[in-house]
């Protein structure tokens, strides 16, 4: 009989996992001040891709979070473009990469280079920037 519950439990804690696990992919991400926007391809896993069209490298540690927040592997990304929001380490490597929702890119104005970000007013709580 303790064996038949067993895999009743089990089922149950997970259909009770599934709402908490929705919410979380369905909240609002919060980008750092220091988030650029930029369009970002995998060129050759594990280190080397473009970023803006342009040569860029894969920080040691550098995570890739796609669309629903969860961390993806560079291989997997290999050839394929996305609008992102990044950051980048003091060397100037890529350290964290969101790919970026609908609502997300729809999201403007948003700094694309340092020189934008130091000059715009960004509202951490709203993820708004306004331009001067």
């Amino acid at each position: 009989m303790l064996r038949c519950a067993r895999p009743l439990v089990a089922a149950a804690a997970c259909l009770m996992a599934v709402p908490a696990v929705q919410a979380q992919m369905t909240a609002p991400r919060l980008f750092p001040a220091n988030a650029l926007r930029g369009t970002f391809t995998m060129v050759q896993a594990p280190v080397d891709a473009r970023l803006n069209d342009k040569p860029a490298r894969l920080s040691p540690g550098a995570r890739i979070r796609g669309e629903n927040n969860l961390l993806l592997p560079s291989v997997a990304l290999i050839g394929q473009t996305f609008l992102v929001h990044y950051t980048l380490n003091q060397q100037g490597d890529l350290h964290d990469v969101w790919i970026l929702t609908e609502p997300e890119r729809a999201r403007q104005p948003w700094p694309a280079t340092p020189q934008q970000a130091a000059s715009w007013q960004f509202d951490m709580a709203a993820q708004t920037w306004s331009r001067p």
